[in-house]
């Protein structure tokens, strides 16, 4: 377990990804520009009623600003993890086995949560979407969503911050999932946001990230009602 953790969130893997200075800028002016968009489209998105259609249009112009951002910003890379003393290979089941692990922490926490009526509060009001709306589709929106949030926060805000960029994302990442109004949403963002975070420094893309964040928030909510019913 400890070389997993290791090698899925610690051990950087060589790599030369660097940007011209013109490259860099252009990053960093796309970075500012959709983190404020996306973060005003979340916020809307989770004000609307549930299970409308206004919600499921909003939530699908999320993805497309999240993912129109990252690319619009230049050149991503998938990464890749060590595997053995020299061999390197694109991250997949590690990332979805931590995406798990990461599940059985956020399920504990619940059982606790559940307990605490405020809290409790915050949690069911997210749920009221997957219970008065189409899981289905839900489900293929979070899909959808978890990809364009990794590949714009870890892809593209992440190569527009010269330091501390794990830190600096995660903090975007909560500062917009927080537009929602929602404490117990920023507060799963600071977890998943500081993984997601330290798998990109890891494998040097955004492979890793986006299937731990998938795996993590396409069981969350399945499990969520289940604990909160």
């Amino acid at each position: 377990m400890r070389t997993f953790i290791q090698r899925s969130l610690w051990d950087v893997v060589p790599r030369n990804q660097r940007d011209s200075d013109t490259a860099f800028r252009r990053r960093q002016l796309v970075a500012a520009v959709v983190v404020l968009v996306g973060a005003g489209v979340l916020g809307w998105s989770l004000r609307l009623e549930p299970g409308g259609n206004t919600f499921y249009v909003a939530a699908i112009v999320l993805a497309g600003v999240w993912a129109a951002g990252a690319f619009l910003s230049g050149r991503l890379h998938l990464g890749r993890m060590a595997r053995g003393s020299e061999v390197l290979v694109r991250p997949i089941l590690a990332p979805i086995m931590l995406g798990l692990l990461l599940v059985g922490v956020f399920v504990l926490g619940s059982l606790v949560v559940r307990e605490i009526d405020p809290l409790a509060a915050y949690v069911s009001s997210v749920l009221e979407y997957a219970d008065q709306g189409s899981l289905t589709l839900l489900a293929v929106i979070t899909f959808c969503n978890g990809i364009a949030e990794e590949l714009f926060f870890r892809g593209a805000m992440y190569a527009a911050i010269p330091r501390h960029p794990v830190a600096w994302t995660t903090l975007a990442y909560v500062v917009a999932t927080l537009a929602t109004g929602n404490v117990m949403l920023g507060f799963a963002a600071i977890l998943l946001g500081a993984v997601c975070g330290l798998e990109r420094r890891a494998s040097g893309g955004v492979l890793a990230p986006i299937l731990t964040h998938i795996t993590w928030s396409l069981s969350m909510l399945f499990l969520l009602p289940l604990l909160f019913s």
